[in-house]
């Protein structure tokens, strides 16, 4: 599966999704401070699913109707780096399929999985 991981991500998180056979393309290291609207874009370019804790994400997918082939909202508060990638990739790993065309949000507790409707 192809990924665009948002600066704000941790390191552990695109090593760990790499480890685990996935194709990142991570901000970070390729176009640190380019705009959330080129991030999304090149996540869309790539039909590649975006990693992201920046929640304005939402604004563009939903109120905005930006095109994505999916997004994956992590909010973890007081979680180790290394708990951080753990529960990502036990996500992705679980529920794959359904995140593909879907706004998801992975938190300690739980995963919400919001199905797009509509032309975006």
């Amino acid at each position: 599966m192809k990924w665009v991981a948002d600066e704000n991500i941790d390191a552990s998180i695109v090593r760990a999704l790499r480890n685990s056979g996935h194709d990142v393309w991570y901000v970070a290291d390729e176009a640190r401070g380019i705009g959330d609207r080129e991030v999304l874009q090149r996540a869309e370019e790539e039909n590649a699913l975006l990693i992201t804790g920046d929640k304005d994400f939402g604004d563009l997918v939903f109120r905005q109707d930006k095109a994505t082939a999916g997004v994956l909202l992590v909010r973890f508060a007081g979680v180790s780096a290394r708990e951080k990638a753990e529960l990502v990739t036990e996500a992705v790993r679980k529920h794959e399929d359904e995140l593909m065309g879907a706004f998801s949000v992975l938190t300690q507790a739980a995963l919400r999985v919001r199905k797009r409707e509509g032309p975006g």
